[in-house]
């Protein structure tokens, strides 16, 4: 009589362990699609609209980048989870350090869009940054 409920622990155990890797599997599948999406490198354009003279710079995640008297940081960029309607879009902040009154103040803090850069259009009497897409 024991050995019988043995035998049914070992086959339930053995049935969950199963699906413990089934899941975890999945899982990673899953969330490796996810990460594909959001990429490292934000590229932009700024333009001087003194000189008329722009750049192209790839930026870094997370990392501060110094252009002349603006300060840029591109959090995330990553491409549309629609395949039918392609978008980029960057989460962006830049501040102005020739403003010293408060280091705190960003001149643009939020998400720029590739497709349509006047949604939440970066506004400087100098200079004009844009989105052109994620590396």
């Amino acid at each position: 009589m024991e050995f019988r409920k043995n035998i049914k622990l070992g086959k339930i155990s053995s049935l969950i362990y199963f699906l413990l890797v089934f899941f975890y599997f999945t899982q990673n599948a899953i969330s490796t699609d996810k990460e594909k999406i959001v990429e490292k490198y934000t590229k932009i354009k700024i333009l001087d609209k003194i000189s008329s003279k722009n750049i192209s710079v790839n930026l870094i995640n997370g990392e501060n980048f110094k252009y002349s008297d603006l300060q840029i940081k591109s959090i995330k960029c990553k491409h549309s989870e629609f395949d039918d309607d392609p978008e980029i879009i960057a989460y962006v902040q830049v501040r102005d350090l020739s403003n010293k009154k408060n280091d705190e103040v960003y001149v643009f803090n939020g998400w720029m869009f590739s497709s349509s850069p006047s949604i939440n259009p970066f506004d400087h009497p100098v200079y004009d940054i844009w989105l052109t897409g994620c590396d």
